[in-house]
Parts: structure tokens; C-alpha cells; sequence
């Protein structure tokens, strides 16, 4: 390279290096709220992670405060007066309390407490169904026989994963209405469906047996 072209490049470097200094004092002050604005969003995130973990660390160790009491009722007691800030904590608490509710002998409230969770649309899904079959469960000496067949047959549906759980109690009610036709055929399916878990299988087996029926149990998973 020549002494004119190395000269050349020397100006056009300086050229650029003024025109990078200029643009830096005209619109630095952009990138500096920029990187302002990166690291306050990554402290707010922070202090949000940090406020969440909190409530529940104080959920569950209220919730634990609860459960130590000595006897069902006075558990179930403690549980209602544990409030939680978030609609899944609110739901997980629910289900706690049901449960010391139900084995206190109040299969009523507990099935209450239940509905509440399966109709707050803020719960997610999987918890609604869930609560909503197991207050149905709570309710079989109470709740009319249709109203029962009913809030199962809106969880005997493809998607939902107590779907064959809903058809086991379907099956149930079939026997109590005396249809043991449309009992053995429901269990036959239960049987046959590739995603029963072998329990329900072999639960689904013995009650047609019971029924007089001849399962097919060729497809019965081993555990």
C-alpha cells in the first residue's frame, strides 16, 4: 500500500471515529434509558419472584400450622381461617380443607368448599374438574341420582383426564338404577380403553364379575 492510500485510510478512520462520537453525544442518552429500562424490568421481575415466594412459604406454613391440630374437626377449623392471595393457592387450600371437612364427617360443607373452586373461573381447569368430581362423590347419599349422572356425564368426555373415573361412577349409577346391561357394557369399555391405569382395570373386572358378566380381559395392564 502506497504512502497516499494509507494516508487515505487514516483520514477516513478518523472520519468514522468522529461521526461515532457524534452520533454517541446526539442519541446516547436512548441507549442509556434503554439499559436503564433493562435493569429496572429485571429488578421488578425480581422483587415479584421474590414477593410470590414469600406468600407461599406463608401459606404453607400456615397450612401446615393447620393440619398439626389434633383431631379432623378442629383441622378442618384452622384451614377455613387460612386465606391465600392467589386463585391457585386459594384452591389448593380448598382442597385441604374438604378433606379435613369430609373425614370430620361434614361431607356436606366439604362438598360445598369443593363447588366453590369448581366455579371460579380463575382456578385452572384441571383443578375445577377435579373438585367438581370429587364433590360429586361426597354428595352420593344426598344429590338426586339424575343431578349425579348429570355432573358425570360433563366429565365422561374426551380431553378430560378423570373421563374414565367419571365412567366408573356412571357404571355405579347404572347398577343402582338396576340397568346391569348398560353397567357391563360401560365397564367393558373402561377395560378395553387404552388409557385405564391397571387399578381401574382391575376394579372395572371385579365389578363385572360381580355382575355376572364375562369380561374380556385380555387387555388388562400388569403392574
Amino acid at each position: 500500500m502506497s504512502d497516499t492510500e494509507s494516508f487515505i485510510e487514516e483520514v477516513n478512520d478518523e472520519v468514522r471515529r468522529d461521526r461515532l462520537f457524534g452520533y454517541l453525544r446526539r442519541y446516547g442518552w436512548i441507549a442509556a434509558l434503554l439499559i436503564l429500562g433493562i435493569v429496572g424490568a429485571a429488578g421488578y421481575n425480581e422483587y415479584r419472584n421474590a414477593q410470590a415466594d414469600a406468600k407461599a412459604q406463608a401459606l404453607g406454613d400456615a397450612m401446615i400450622a393447620a393440619l398439626s391440630q389434633d383431631d379432623n374437626a378442629a383441622r378442618a377449623e384452622a384451614l377455613v381461617g387460612v386465606s391465600a392471595e392467589t386463585a391457585q393457592g386459594a384452591a389448593i387450600l380448598a382442597f385441604m380443607t374438604a378433606g379435613a371437612q369430609a373425614e370430620a364427617g361434614e361431607a356436606a360443607l366439604a362438598a360445598q368448599t369443593l363447588q366453590a373452586v369448581s366455579n371460579n373461573a380463575d382456578v385452572p381447569l384441571i383443578y375445577r374438574q377435579v373438585a367438581a368430581f370429587k364433590a360429586l362423590t361426597l354428595q352420593s347419599d344426598t344429590m338426586d341420582s339424575d343431578a349425579r349422572r348429570a355432573g358425570f356425564d360433563a366429565l365422561a368426555i374426551p380431553g378430560v383426564r378423570l373421563r374414565l373415573l367419571a365412567e366408573e361412577q356412571l357404571a355405579l349409577l347404572d347398577i343402582e338404577a338396576g340397568d346391569t346391561d348398560a353397567a357391563l357394557e360401560r365397564l367393558q369399555m373402561i377395560i378395553d380403553d387404552s388409557e385405564a391405569t391397571a387399578g381401574l382395570q382391575r376394579r372395572a373386572l371385579q365389578a363385572m364379575v360381580a355382575l355376572g358378566g364375562a369380561p374380556e380381559a385380555a387387555g388388562i395392564a400388569n403392574e
